[in-house]
């Protein structure tokens, strides 16, 4: 997913295909807090695919938007960064900022559900059986 541009319609997508009560997991890369720009492009070498990373909560709420539901975070690993990378790209006072305030990338692994209501389910049976289709 890191490659993708438009995380929204992939997420679209994977909603519109998987059955009601469907579910998937995917690993993905994101952001907590804003990375500066210089430390951003020498990440994307280091990382390989912070390109595409957006915030977290945002990456969530996203999910959330396509209609998912039990979003949850399985597995978040922080990707540190060498700090021979921090030097090279942020003064002593940045980079002790960058560390304090929790700023960082993160691989994050994510499951959610594509809703399935069983009540519905039951009231289709109910009333094709009805009529003499046969479910099956």
């Amino acid at each position: 997913m890191s490659g993708m541009p438009d995380k929204t319609k992939a997420f679209s997508e994977i909603y519109r295909t998987l059955k009601p009560g469907g579910h998937f997991c995917i690993s993905d890369i994101v952001t907590n807090g804003a990375l500066p720009q210089e430390l951003k492009r020498s990440a994307e070498l280091y990382a390989g695919c912070v390109t595409g990373a957006i915030e977290e909560e945002t990456y969530l709420d996203i999910i959330r938007e396509q209609g998912f539901n039990r979003v949850e975070i399985k597995l978040k690993k922080e990707i540190k960064l060498p700090d021979s990378v921090l030097r090279e790209y942020l003064s002593d006072s940045d980079r002790a900022e960058f560390q304090k305030n929790g700023t960082g990338i993160y691989s994050i692994t994510v499951i959610a559900k594509k809703y399935y209501d069983s009540r519905a389910e039951n009231i289709f049976r109910f009333i094709w059986s009805n009529f003499g289709y046969p479910i099956g």
